[in-house]
């Protein structure tokens, strides 16, 4: 699956979880004040945040996919992070700062009698569990379709907020019962608390995970063994002496690597080399948007199985990937790969080759 067709599935997947939370945060709503019941007013709170959050969730789908330009050359793909970092803050202060009130409402005010109205709340909790287990449904197949979704930060929140809303329907209609049964309204107030730190955790997890991204987070650890692997499988490689990655959004990845050629090749048999390597990486991993490597000589003891002695450096070469924009001073247009730009050596200063 392409990303634009991913983009599009997760769009629909977002917009179906935003019509379901804006009818079930009006029915909780109705319900919870024709009733009186904290824990369906906190159920009530708890849709509203969802619904603002499948907001930001669309902003960061939209914004998300521009092009790179000179400030943002590896463009904009981080900025979903950004918004579902604000979709985490919201489900907290909205979601679970309003049902610790009304937890500590219920508490405070302590009625034995037996409430009325609630028959309604608990059908609103009913047709609110068919919808919101219908927007998991569709989550959840959305994951399976995306292979574990990758990093979709979109995705994994709308997931995130579905299962906490099923399990928290299922703790208001129990605190509801239970206050219907026995007349005390101790256990709505543990409803609402429950609640509360539900959605607490929820947030606190996504928050965790958009900081992860935010801060320059690495590809999976078998995904770099991957990537180790196919370098040093290439018969000029003698070794790979560092590796990085980082990722730049949902299906794009920096790649940055040092390795050590076999020693006795010219210029023109490094810069072939390299750009036999980038093309491999690019042909094997299409996320691999930015690959860099860093190219010198294997000192001649090492390539000959006696001991490590200095290295000769050869020269650095740079393989950039999908350029966005001609931002390098070299060359390479927007979404195009460009050729190869050799620079001229100075006088014993070694080549430095870079394709972009």
């Amino acid at each position: 699956m392409n990303r634009k067709e991913s983009d599009g599935r997760t769009r629909v997947t977002v917009v179906v979880a935003l019509a379901a939370n804006l009818l079930i945060a009006l029915a909780k709503a109705v319900g919870g004040l024709l009733s009186g019941s904290p824990a369906l007013l906190s159920e009530a709170a708890h849709s509203v945040a969802d619904s603002l959050n499948e907001l930001f969730l669309l902003a960061a789908l939209r914004r998300s996919r521009r092009p790179a330009d000179r400030r943002h050359p590896f463009g904009y793909g981080m900025e979903r992070y950004f918004w579902a970092l604000l979709a985490a803050v919201g489900i907290f202060v909205m979601g679970g700062c309003f049902s610790f009130f009304q937890g500590i409402d219920a508490l405070r005010e302590g009625s034995h009698e037996t409430p009325s109205g609630y028959l309604a709340g608990l059908i609103v909790l009913g047709v609110a569990f068919v919808a919101e287990g219908s927007s998991l449904v569709r989550a959840v197949y959305q994951l399976r379709v995306q292979k574990g979704g990758g990093g979709d930060p979109a995705l994994r929140t709308v997931l995130a907020e579905d299962g906490a809303a099923v399990l928290g329907v299922l703790l208001a209609a129990a605190g509801m019962v239970l206050h219907l049964v026995t007349g005390d309204a101790v256990w709505e107030a543990s409803a609402s608390f429950l609640i509360g730190l539900l959605l607490v955790y929820v947030a606190y997890r996504l928050g965790r995970e958009a900081r992860d991204h935010l801060i320059g987070e690495s590809v999976d650890a078998g995904l770099r063994d991957d990537i180790r692997e196919l370098l040093g499988a290439q018969p000029e490689v003698d070794n790979v002496a560092e590796l990085l990655t980082m990722r730049l959004g949902e299906e794009s990845w920096l790649l940055a690597a040092r390795i050590d050629l076999a020693p006795g090749m010219d210029s023109e048999r490094v810069e072939l080399v390299c750009v036999r390597i980038k093309r491999e990486i690019e042909r094997t991993w299409p996320q691999a948007d930015h690959v860099f490597l860093d190219i010198t000589e294997a000192p001649v003891e090492r390539a000959a199985g006696a001991s490590a002695g200095p290295g000769v450096l050869r020269g650095t070469v740079v393989c950039r990937g999908r350029a966005a924009a001609e931002w390098s001073g070299v060359s390479g247009l927007g979404g195009q790969r460009s050729p190869v730009a050799v620079r001229a050596p100075r006088s014993a200063v070694p080549r430095r080759v870079q394709a972009m």
